[in-house]
């Protein structure tokens, strides 16, 4: 406790002393291209030394955290120092994260990832700087998450959670975050100063999993109706990740107001104007009141008042008009534009409109309409189609290069980081760029550290990132030492999983193993890849290689994640030859060779469950005993328990699920759904398969939503530990997939 007092108040005389000195004074470098001093420092940089000593325990008093003030051209740290006594320098507390975390990757040569860390490795004392490391951000804006990341990440998290993802996007040189957790709560209140009571308002809001969709204004009520309590918890919870990432030097980018409004509204406010939405894949969509008309006003303004006493200040807000098929109707739509910024500025001055881009929004209309300025377009598909001119589609409006790398969570391996690396630097550099951030957009978050970690460094690296020896780097510092197997494994799975190219997808296709049975199955989620993105021999050779590792490098959790991932992959890719095959035998009417393929098949589902039971990161248990601890009663923590797994399989009800396509819309593969879920669903299809070749019918028809549905309302409690020894299944793994090689079986 004396040391930790020290350290404050050495960093109070830090914070006082250079809020009289420049950032180019004598000891402290200047940053590239500034040719001025610039603006004193005044923060504290004690909420990055908090994050530092959360991550590294005892070993944060070896860094001492100097804040400087941020010139012209933006953030920066540098980082120097003998061994033991790191300095770190940087324009917010975190960016002083993110020169600790680049300290910790370029030289002590760790990994702090999301998932795994190799800390473990990590000596003692803290190695020497050789001269000084300075980096500057090459954009202003490093945003973060998805509008689905909480239903897809876990909308049941605690802040311990949030907190440790706050820390790593702070260490990963993230500046602005997405905080939709307790995004009711202005609803709630504002609402009930124009008609509704509060019963109405909490049928009408999702459960919690589902209210991203609710913010994109595409459906409603689904999961509820929602408790007073929840609503509360849910603020409380919110405000506190906004308090953390304000108390970090970040912005927490809030939901803002738009005109999503509940049926009749127009009925109780005299003089409002609502449009009537349609429907969203089978949702009907909640009516969207005239921004134009004289009611908007008056309900953003009770809707922002609500939000700013429950979450404090923000100067960034997320909304997207007209999202995913919305009518405008008879609305201006420019005039409505105009009229949603004009209530959000009256609310906050200045604020940046932050949308997202995606299909054929924002459109030109939209654009025209607002202050293009205090416009931020996150853009969703920099890296999925080819020939994209942001600049002359949006009118050189600022925009962020983003990546949506996974669709609902899939814990599919791989992205399109050749794509990043070749096109970032192109958009920056080019005449008349309007980029002016990134914006790192996966649908979950928590899975593919290598493809956080690489995206991320972008904003970072002056120039053109040279792939196979930023892989080879990574390959080190994520075991904690170099090991020619680690190196020849990452080289393996940047030539597969992580080569994607654009032109249609921006993620690697999903599994067969977790698909609707059918024997032309493609793909697993409507949306997805029907297709193998690379080839699977890669990442076989891949964990071939990760298990020649050196054991010394092994204990890491980044390690035996890494394995468990790569052979759960490598298994997953096999689902895709063997469909053919069985339909092949089907279809020649071999009843032996059919049901040699299925036993196969049937093995290869029972040895993937049982290797993603041993990680805890790819455990169902967890996920639901969360959503349970949320519920104030037994009814309610059943109501919050079906919200938790409906969202991994059939998503909604019958319609929205069949018809609209959401089933296994964020399919996974995780203990519990393979087990439960999807092995015994492609069990009982092949089992009608082989009666009706025996007798000579057609197969039977089976209602697989009303068999999804009975589990998703079912109550099984489910491992909330890992089982197993990740080392040898993964070897088990290996071995089936060499054995189905030798035996020709490929």
């Amino acid at each position: 406790m004396g040391s930790r007092l020290i350290r404050r108040c050495r960093n109070t005389f830090v914070v006082a002393v250079l809020a009289v000195v420049t950032a180019a004074a004598p000891g402290v470098p200047a940053p590239p291209g500034t040719g001025a001093s610039a603006a004193a420092p005044a923060f504290d940089p004690e909420p990055a030394r908090a994050a530092l000593e959360r991550l590294l325990a005892s070993r944060a008093a070896q860094f001492t955290l100097i804040p400087v003030g941020e010139p012209d051209s933006g953030d920066y740290f540098s980082v120097s120092g003998p061994a033991g006594a790191i300095e770190v320098r940087g324009t917010s507390p975190a960016t002083l994260l993110t020169g600790a975390g680049w300290y910790l990757e370029r030289v002590a040569g760790v990994d702090i990832g999301w998932p795994g860390d190799s800390l473990g490795r990590l000596p003692a004392t803290l190695p020497a700087v050789s001269g000084t490391i300075t980096r500057s951000a090459t954009v202003p804006h490093r945003y973060a998450l998805n509008d689905t990341d909480e239903g897809y990440s876990g909308a049941y998290r605690d802040f311990a959670a949030y907190q440790r993802d706050i820390d790593l996007m702070a260490l990963h040189g993230v500046n602005e975050v997405f905080v939709p957790t307790g995004a009711e709560y202005p609803y709630y209140r504002a609402l009930q100063e124009f008609g509704y009571d509060a019963a109405e308002l909490r049928a009408w809001i999702p459960g919690p999993a589902h209210q991203a969709w609710w913010l994109l204004q595409n459906m409603s009520a689904f999961g509820g109706p929602v408790s007073e309590r929840l609503i509360e918890d849910r603020a409380a919870l919110g405000s506190r990740i906004a308090e953390r990432l304000r108390a970090l030097g970040m912005t927490p980018v809030l939901p803002g107001f738009f005109g999503t409004v509940p049926p009749g509204f127009a009925d109780r406010n005299p003089g409002a104007a609502t449009v009537p939405q349609g429907k969203w894949v089978g949702f009907a969509r909640p009516d969207w009141l005239d921004p134009t008309g004289p009611v908007f006003g008056e309900l953003a303004a009770a809707y922002y008042r609500a939000q700013r006493r429950r979450f404090g200040d923000t100067d960034m807000f997320k909304m997207d008009l007209l999202h995913e098929g919305g009518t405008p109707g008879t609305v201006d739509v420019a005039r409505a534009a105009q009229a949603v910024q004009e209530a959000m500025d009256t609310a906050r001055p200045g604020a940046t409109w932050v949308m997202l881009g995606w299909q054929k929004n924002p459109s030109t209309a939209l654009l025209s309409g607002v202050d293009r300025n205090r416009v931020l377009i996150v853009d969703g598909l920099s890296d999925r189609y080819d020939g994209l001119d942001r600049e002359a589609q949006w009118g050189g409006t600022p925009y962020a290069f983003g990546t949506i790398p996974n669709f609902g969570g899939h814990t599919s391996l791989g992205a399109n980081t050749g794509v990043w690396t070749d096109r970032f630097p192109t958009w920056l550099n080019r005449s008349g760029s309007a980029l002016r951030g990134i914006a790192y957009l996966p649908e979950g978050t928590g899975g593919n550290p290598a493809a956080f970690d690489l995206f991320t460094e972008l904003a970072w690296e002056p120039g053109p990132v040279d792939q196979r020896a930023w892989f080879a780097a990574y390959a080190a510092r994520r075991y904690g030492g170099g090991d020619p197997h680690a190196a020849a494994a990452w080289e393996q799975l940047r030539l597969g999983p992580y080569s994607g190219a654009s032109g249609t997808w921006s993620e690697p296709q999903d599994s067969l193993f977790t698909a609707r049975p059918s024997l032309t199955a493609a793909t697993a989620a409507r949306w997805s890849p029907t297709a193998m993105r690379y080839e699977a021999g890669t990442v076989e050779r891949a964990l071939t290689e990760l298990l020649r590792v050196d054991p010394a490098l092994r204990s890491s959790e980044a390690y035996r994640f890494d394995l468990v991932d790569v052979a759960r992959q490598a298994l997953t890719n096999r689902s895709r030859v063997l469909l053919p095959r069985i339909r092949s035998a089907y279809d020649a009417k071999d009843p032996e060779g059919f049901r040699a393929l299925v036993r196969e098949w049937n093995a290869d589902e029972e040895l993937l469950g049982r290797l993603v039971a041993s990680d805890r990161r790819l455990l169902l248990g967890p996920w639901l005993a969360a959503a349970r601890s949320w519920g104030a009663d037994a009814a309610e923590r059943d109501r919050l328990e079906y919200d938790a797994r409906a969202i991994l399989t059939t998503w909604a009800d019958r319609g929205p699920s069949e018809t609209g396509g959401l089933r296994d819309y964020a399919n996974r593969e995780w203990d519990g759904l393979v087990r439960d879920v999807y092995a015994p669903r492609w069990a009982a299809f092949f089992a009608g398969l082989d009666t009706a070749l025996v007798r000579g019918t057609a197969p039977a028809a089976v209602d697989w939503f009303a068999r999804d549905d009975a589990w998703a309302r079912g109550r099984q409690v489910y491992p909330t530990v890992p089982a197993g020894d990740p080392v040898a299944l993964a070897g088990e793994v290996a071995a089936a997939l060499s054995a189905a090689s030798t035996t020709g079986r490929r």
